[in-house]
């Protein structure tokens, strides 16, 4: 307080003189009010009442306690989206390459748009050989020439701005391919120019095997270098070397790759590995030295270049940690995944046992109000069940993963959401009506408003990266080649022919028609993405029952975990009726208490005694 006080009354005195310079110059020089001695008095007299009241600004500033406060919560875009996520690759294909692009991602925009999609996060579309998907980036500031060129990404950033749909991009600041420029300069030898652009090692190190990203596959983190000879450190595959962010200069680029993209057209990043990023350089592989001042950095940085830019960072991290991640009060990134509350969630999913995952959803509530989660249930990686216990994590393996096939990392499940719940619509439909309801952002996969599937014959993640299914038709509609350059899925349930996007279109039951009205429900409900929510008894253990109060309105949402019928007991004192939001099977309160029948695996969303939103 005192740095504030004194910086005004700095500026006060300032003004002061300046006032004071200003009328003695000009009533010395007679150029105020036709230069008459009565004009002049009528100066003074004015200048002494403005004095009086810089004058007394100090006292009227001590009184002030604290500033007037800014509204984030409706000035945040990110707090109240659909986030729809894909990879251009596997989209759609314009040109009868067998590869999706960009251009066939911008005739799909309509599709999306109807949908409900506010923000399209792109996994990696930067130039890449392609060792992992994309994340081996080998040029951050240019295009994929497979997936189109730079005016193809212009056109696609402008039909999607005319939508109203925002653009978020995978940033993977973690490493670079091996290929890349900076890293094949800096192998020549101790004195080029990139080479402390990177973490290097004489010898190899003793914990050379700790801290792998993908245990099971991957052998070590420090690979020795055929050209220098040295060792380099890689967090990830042995073709990804960490960049070092404890080199000024890598910083900088940093700075300059965000700044690029952004005046591209992009709204925000979703940040790649960020425990990774900040790890200090040669501290222990397993519980590394942290610099979140970085983030802070970035996250200033961005937001100088476009104000209202968004972070959405990738960190798998307890809950008493998230604070260093969104910043005390805010000043780190805007979003994290909530990947706490997600394996917890797949627990109860698996198990329909809900207090772990109750427990995880109360841990995670705390955080600053320009903050927000992001949920998802499917993403392009694994379900990371590393934070559940060993019993935890067997039951959910026994239920969505049996077969070692589908297990990965020694941590994870690498299906689909649709697969795993053996495609019972009942199910799928709980847990993605749950998704919208869950306080934050909802993250969707491509291809699961359709239910797709996933193919176990493909290596390690790609499983669950296989081409959107558009028809009927060869290929799924979604290349004219003769083939795909990943097959798509064309056996079982989730074959193409019989999950596809044409064909859910024409049939108002299909899960594409049921996914388009449940976001269009979550966006009716801004309360979920701005105001506070509390966990509810529900008088049954295996409903879910979450309260959200904002500006004078209250939802109450009820899932029903079980495949059995659940009759729930919600007291909501001062309360009257409960209008619902899905149907027109309103309930009324009995002092206060609303008795509530949900079918195995149901939901249900009210609103508290108003039918709409005021």
């Amino acid at each position: 307080m005192w740095g504030k006080r004194k910086y005004a009354a700095d500026e006060l005195i300032v003004s002061v003189a300046i006032i004071q310079q200003f009328t003695s110059n000009h009533v010395r020089h007679g150029l105020l009010n036709g230069r008459t001695l009565e004009n002049q008095n009528m100066m003074k007299k004015g200048y002494n009442q403005l004095l009086l009241i810089f004058l007394l600004l100090p006292g009227f500033a001590h009184a002030q306690t604290k500033l007037a406060s800014v509204d984030l919560n409706n000035n945040a875009w990110y707090k109240n989206s659909i986030i729809y996520n894909l990879e251009v690759g596997v989209f759609k294909d314009s040109d009868g390459d067998g590869r999706g692009d960009f251009n066939g991602l911008t005739q799909k925009l309509d599709y999306l748009t109807a949908l409900g999609v506010d923000a399209i996060w792109l996994a990696p579309f930067q130039p890449s050989p392609g060792q992992d998907d994309g994340y081996d980036v080998a040029d951050f500031y240019g295009v994929e020439k497979r997936l189109g060129s730079s005016g193809d990404f212009a056109e696609f950033i402008f039909q999607a701005q005319k939508r109203g749909i925002r653009v978020i991009m995978d940033l993977v600041l973690n490493h670079t391919s091996t290929q890349h420029p900076w890293f094949q300069n800096a192998r020549t030898g101790p004195q080029s120019k990139y080479r402390n652009w990177y973490v290097w090692s004489e010898k190899l190190p003793k914990d050379y095997d700790k801290g792998m990203v993908f245990p099971g596959v991957q052998k070590a983190v420090w690979t020795k270098d055929s050209v220098s000879g040295q060792y380099y450190y890689h967090r990830f595959y042995n073709f990804q070397p960490d960049l070092n962010y404890a080199n000024r200069e890598v910083v900088l680029e940093c700075q300059k790759v965000i700044g690029y993209w952004l005046n591209q057209g992009i709204s925000g990043f979703r940040l790649d590995a960020v425990p990774f990023i900040i790890e200090l350089p040669n501290s222990s592989a397993d519980k590394p030295k942290l610099d979140f001042d970085l983030l802070m950095d970035l996250r200033q940085f961005a937001q100088s270049r476009k104000a209202d830019v968004m972070i959405l960072g990738e960190a798998n991290v307890m809950p008493e940690d998230n604070e260093n991640y969104f910043g005390k009060n805010g000043e780190g990134m805007q979003m994290m995944f909530n990947f706490y509350a997600n394996q917890h969630l797949f627990y109860a999913l698996a198990s329909g046992n809900l207090e772990p995952f109750k427990k995880a959803i109360t841990e995670t509530k705390t955080i600053p109000d320009a903050s927000q989660w992001a949920h998802f249930l499917r993403n392009h990686d694994e379900i990371d069940l590393g934070r559940l216990t060993d019993k935890q994590r067997r039951e959910v393996y026994k239920k969505f993963g049996p077969d070692t096939n589908m297990q990965l990392y020694d941590r994870g499940i690498r299906r689909r959401l649709a697969t795993m719940l053996g495609n019972n619509k009942n199910h799928i439909r709980l847990a993605y009506s749950l998704l919208y309801s869950l306080p934050g952002t909802p993250v969707v996969r491509y291809g699961d408003e359709i239910g797709m599937g996933d193919d176990l014959r493909l290596k390690e993640r790609t499983s669950v990266r296989t081409p959107m299914q558009w028809t009927a038709d060869r290929n799924a509609g979604f290349t004219s080649a003769d083939s795909a350059f990943r097959p798509v899925i064309d056996f079982g349930e989730h074959d193409f022919r019989k999950v596809n996007v044409a064909a859910q279109l024409r049939d108002t039951s299909s899960m594409l028609h049921w996914t388009t009205r449940m976001i269009a429900l979550r966006k009716s409900c801004p309360e979920i993405g701005l105001g506070t929510y509390t966990v509810l008894e529900t008088g049954s253990p295996f409903v879910f029952g979450i309260r959200y109060d904002f500006e004078g309105s209250s939802l109450v949402i009820l899932h029903n975990f079980s495949e059995k019928p659940q009759q729930t007991s919600v007291t909501l004192p001062g309360t009257k009726t409960l209008f619902d939001q899905i149907n027109t099977n309103d309930v009324k309160a009995s002092l206060g208490k609303y008795m509530v029948p949900l079918a195995g695996y149901g939901y249900k969303w009210y609103r508290v005694d108003q039918a709409v939103r005021n």
